[in-house]
């Protein structure tokens, strides 16, 4: 392996690791290579990348790529000993191109720069080999305006993780004589195999997502009724689509109702439908929601929100599975798999006869617990190149990430979830002026990011019930507001009034490194002492730092 220098930073062996943790996951080696990938262009922003292998007639042929659009990955077809592609598999070297303009096969095999574009992208390369054995290449393309940037880093790092790569791909490929027993061996499950589970349209390979996943897999191909809960945004209609996918029931109907969006009259109406004349505007017989979904499923979102009489006429229908519309006599029976969602403690509404004890046992068959985005930082940086990959799509731009950008998006504490995600994502792209987001682009850079109130607001929703805070606990940040810097000293910070302390020094270090997102520099203003009194503090108390 090649020496690595870190520049007096752990942050590159931090990326080795990831990759190397990545790719050991899994034996299904195009699938781990390829979040790999994804990993590295976001941390080092990367404007694309991708790997090619060697095939049995001798070509380099793109295994997975990042960044490139399927049409360029399929023509990326190079012969072993032709162009720079074939020149760093053949001469098992690195090599940086500082203008791609300056390999014209390369740019017309591939499709996705034109000629003016390749005198500011800069091509790296480096080979993918196993005990000398020559398996394929990794690319990346980097910004380079002005064809000086210098990319020794990059290109060290590409060296190291090289290496675990052509190990991934040297036990997919089964080069070695007990192949096809590991490959018959991969498809049984097994207790010691780790199976990544994958969703269409939802990025997850964090362990809490992975936990939803899995038991999406496991529900969604019976009929039982699930129950998803978690907070505003952490997308819960997506799995609900998800279950419906995967079911037997996917070709039939999904009818999707938002419960707190209407009221209890139109909302017995919409799920029940009703005849002709049975109240004032009723001009015809409507099918409601439920007749609808016969067959297929129904989906109940804010489940929470209605009213305590219509709990009563919704608890009727899933235990008799029957109904009569609104101003009808004639029963009518339904067959419909239930998928409920709510954002509420239905556990402390039962408690307040708020919610009816015996309809949440009827919907609390199979519960699934959405994570909060704060909950699964490691799939931040995948899931913010997604939304701005689909803006970049539908808007005709090439924004990319930096990767202080990245360490931005994951440090923050995302009250909205997913949601304030996306919208965080549309609105800095929208308003970007260059091709480039760095760490400025974002509000909350500039101390211009309303939700920053919303923070850690203490909520009563479905995954945690709200605490009730006592006086002391209440008063923590007026309280650590109100330090200065005058009460500082070698890195000790004491409250102006020792009866108002929220706690311990320790206790107030900790306090303030979570909300933070674990950024020493804004921990230290919001105890307004300095980063250098701050790192001392950490230090003594023996506080480890949290990496996201």
């Amino acid at each position: 392996m090649p020496h690595f220098h870190i520049n007096g930073s752990h942050r590159d062996f931090d990326v080795v690791y990831e990759v190397v943790k990545t790719l050991t996951s899994s034996r299904h080696a195009e699938r781990t290579l390829e979040i790999s990938l994804r990993y590295l262009s976001c941390v080092r922003g990367w404007r694309s990348a991708f790997i090619a292998v060697t095939e049995p007639d001798g070509h380099l042929c793109a295994l997975c790529s990042t960044g490139l659009s399927d049409d360029s990955r399929e023509r990326m077809r190079f012969l072993s000993n032709e162009g720079v592609v074939g020149r760093i598999h053949r001469n098992d070297s690195a090599v940086v191109v500082p203008k791609l303009c300056d390999e014209p096969l390369l740019v017309g095999s591939m499709g996705a720069f034109d000629e003016s574009e390749g005198e500011h992208v800069a091509l790296l390369g480096a080979p993918i080999r196993h005990e000398g054995r020559p398996l394929g290449v990794l690319v990346a393309f980097c910004e380079n305006p002005d064809g000086q940037r210098v990319f020794t880093s990059d290109l060290q790092l590409m060296k190291v993780v090289a290496a675990p790569m052509g190990q991934a791909l040297l036990l997919d490929r089964g080069t070695g004589p007990t192949h096809n027993g590991a490959r018959q061996d991969e498809r049984r499950p097994t207790k010691t195999t780790q199976t990544l589970y994958h969703l269409d349209n939802t990025v997850g390979e964090s362990a809490p997502m992975q936990r939803v996943f899995s038991q999406v897999h496991q529900v969604a191909p019976t009929r039982t009724t699930v129950l998803l809960r978690g907070e505003s945004g952490t997308g819960k209609e997506l799995i609900a689509r998800a279950i419906y996918g995967l079911s037997p029931r996917k070709d039939q109907p999904f009818i999707s109702v938002n419960c707190a969006a209407l009221t209890e009259t139109l909302l017995e109406s919409e799920l029940f439908g009703h005849e002709k004349g049975a109240f004032t505007g009723a001009q015809f017989q409507r099918k409601g929601r439920f007749e609808l979904a016969h067959g297929g499923t129904l989906f109940l979102d804010e489940i929470g929100d209605i009213s305590p009489s219509f709990q009563a006429k919704l608890l009727r229908v899933l235990q008799e599975r029957e109904f009569e519309r609104v101003g009808g006599t004639t029963p009518i029976r339904v067959d419909v798999r239930l998928i409920v969602a709510t954002n509420r403690n239905l556990e402390q509404m039962v408690k307040a006869g708020e919610f009816r004890a015996d309809l949440y046992y009827r919907i609390n068959v199979v519960s699934i617990l959405l994570p909060p985005l704060r909950e699964r930082r490691e799939d931040i940086p995948a899931m913010a190149q997604y939304f701005l990959d689909r803006f970049n799509r539908e808007n005709g731009r090439s924004l990319h990430f930096s990767a202080e950008a990245l360490r931005v998006l994951s440090s923050c504490y995302w009250p909205g979830n997913v949601r304030e995600l996306e919208n965080c994502v549309e609105r800095t792209a929208t308003m970007a002026r260059h091709d480039a987001i760095d760490r400025f682009s974002f509000l909350c850079e500039s101390d211009r990011c309303l939700t920053k109130v919303l923070h850690h607001v203490e909520r009563e929703d479905a995954v945690r019930p709200a605490r009730t805070l006592d006086a002391t606990e209440s008063e923590v940040p007026n309280a650590l507001a109100s330090v200065s810097a005058g009460d500082c000293n070698g890195g000790r910070f004491e409250m102006p009034d020792s009866s108002d302390r929220p706690g311990s020094e320790r206790e107030q270090l900790v306090w303030a490194m979570e909300r933070c997102g674990w950024v020493q520099a804004k921990a230290a203003r919001l105890l307004a002492i300095t980063p250098r009194q701050i790192g001392y503090a950490l230090r003594k108390h023996g506080i480890k730092l949290r990496r996201f």
